[in-house]
């Protein structure tokens, strides 16, 4: 029997904002429907590629952000990101037919070579000086695009970078987030896509801010800032809205070793707003005993905004996979693991109960059980309204809160506000804390340790007219208590048109007849 579905995210080889998008089409995202608005973006420089490459051998999804000469940003150049000789293939194998090759001398002088084959029909050579000029030939085959460019050091078309603190061989546009947010603002999508975008903006805004010690205001992304980076942001934030995912599942993230050179210099890894965010948003971490960076601060912002729980469910059952694929080289292939699963109970327990025992619990005495301790997280709050109370109780219910509730209360000086009041397991403490912290305006929040009895009881099946239901079934001595659970009811309810009451009647009124 089946209760709720979640996305679950397997991180074992890391994330980044492409690997996300790849393994969300792969899993079934609108394809149409997300060119339609990576199309209506208002910025220039890039188009993009989706198709079906093999990595280490398996067959995956791929999404790349292509740029042109003045937005490349050499995110998946290994030699530049690691300083060492590196042949590696970009758009992942045979199928996208291109490979490049890199040399880097002292001064960082580059020299690139691609082939590819006539599916995309176009070829590229190009070399750079001590200086940093860059000459580029192209020639592409004969199709409706057809065109040749001769890039020489002639005043037209030669470039000269020379910046003396980053050493990026391109110019790059540093936009901060008013102006990230009025792209977002002008793209044509959802208004839940939208709202998903600019949070996972704002959770990387964050991260820069305190890394170079400013005002969320004041940062000017520069990897981030790039526009492959915006539109894996963007394309992430429309494929979880179309496959309205609600819960997602992100037990840990696998991070790997070394240094990686970024605007900012050789940074070790992870660098500095991956590790804020993984502090922020209390991400576990595995580190890994390879070298690269598995974990890009794109990455892990869209673990932040989409995580609602880090534990998976002791049974599951997988509906369907997705498998999205990473540009980098390292010894462990970069592939993200996206899974649609269905939590699943046996017929006569659930995840917290047997039938007959408890397993691990302290003492019980007939039918009521002593289970433990369970936590009590408890706020005032006095100028919240009631739609903010209602959103963050979802959030915490999504998040695995066992029971939320807020009741009226008078604070100091009088003051009318609302007693906001979780339960919860210890392991749950800080993510429901970081909820409660974002969505409301407390400054202070009460933990409180608590025992508690409960009654034995099991989850059961039993059919109805209208169809199978779940109803959970207590015992006190000869008293039996039926339950039926809320889920089932309103799957019938919408079903069948009925009201609530009356299908509630029917499921218990059904375990009777049946026992």
């Amino acid at each position: 029997m089946y209760v709720s579905d979640a996305l679950y995210l397997e991180c074992n080889s890391g994330i980044s904002g492409d690997m996300t998008v790849a393994a969300l089409l792969d899993l079934g995202a609108d394809e149409k429907l997300l060119r339609n608005v990576l199309n209506s973006i208002p910025a220039e420089g890039f188009f993009v590629e989706i198709s079906r490459v093999k990595k280490a051998g398996i067959d995956c999804c791929d999404f790349c952000v292509v740029l042109d000469s003045a937005h490349e940003n050499h995110d998946h150049d290994m030699e530049y990101l690691h300083g060492h000789d590196s042949v590696h293939v970009c758009s992942a194998d045979m199928e996208h037919g291109h490979s490049h090759s890199h040399s880097e001398n002292v001064e960082h002088g580059h020299s690139h070579s691609h082939s590819e084959n006539v599916e995309h029909g176009h070829s590229h050579s190009h070399s750079e000086n001590a200086e940093y000029g860059l000459t580029h030939s192209h020639s592409e085959t004969a199709d409706e695009n057809s065109h040749i460019h001769s890039h020489g050091e002639d005043i037209e078309h030669t470039h000269s970078h020379q910046e003396e603190t980053h050493h990026h061989l391109h110019h790059h546009e540093h936009r901060g987030m008013a102006e990230i947010a009025k792209i977002i603002e002008q793209t044509q999508m959802t208004e839940n896509a939208r709202s998903l975008a600019l949070k996972i903006f704002q959770i990387l805004a964050k991260a820069e801010a305190k890394a170079h010690a400013t005002d969320i205001n004041q940062v000017h992304f520069h990897e981030v800032g790039a526009i492959d980076s915006i539109v894996d942001i963007i394309a992430v934030a429309v494929c979880i809205d179309n496959l309205g995912i609600k819960n997602v599942i992100v037990p840990k993230l696998c991070e790997g070793t070394g240094t990686v050179r970024c605007q900012h210099g050789i940074l070790p890894i992870p660098v500095p707003a991956t590790a804020n965010i993984m502090e922020s948003y209390h991400l576990a971490v595995e580190i890994m005993d390879v070298q690269g960076e598995f974990v890009t601060p794109t990455g892990a912002a869209i673990v932040a905004a989409l995580r609602t729980s880090d534990q998976l469910p002791k049974q599951f059952i997988i509906k369907k996979t997705g498998l999205g694929v990473g540009k980098r080289t390292y010894e462990r292939p970069s592939i993200l693991r996206a899974m649609l699963i269905e939590e699943k109970h046996s017929d006569n327990t659930d995840e917290n109960v047997n039938t007959n025992k408890y397993i691990n619990k302290d003492t019980f005495v007939g039918d009521i059980f002593e289970e433990g301790f369970i936590f009590k997280l408890e706020t005032n709050i006095d100028d919240c309204s009631g739609e903010v109370l209602g959103y963050t109780m979802e959030r915490l219910f999504e998040a695995g809160a066992r029971d939320v509730h807020y009741q009226p209360v008078y604070m100091k000086k009088n003051r009318p506000g609302w007693q906001l009041n979780v339960i919860c397991e210890e392991e749950k403490i800080a993510q429901l804390e970081q909820i409660i912290f974002e969505e409301t305006t407390t400054i202070g929040i009460r933990r409180i340790r608590v025992e508690r009895s409960v009654l034995g009881r099991n989850i059961e099946k039993v059919q109805t007219p209208y169809g199978d239901a779940l109803v959970k079934v207590c015992h006190l001595g000869d008293v039996t208590k039926i339950y039926p659970e809320y889920e089932s009811v309103v799957k019938i309810c919408k079903e069948h048109q009925l009201p609530y009451q009356e299908v509630y009647n029917i499921v218990r009124d059904s375990y009777k007849t049946t026992h």
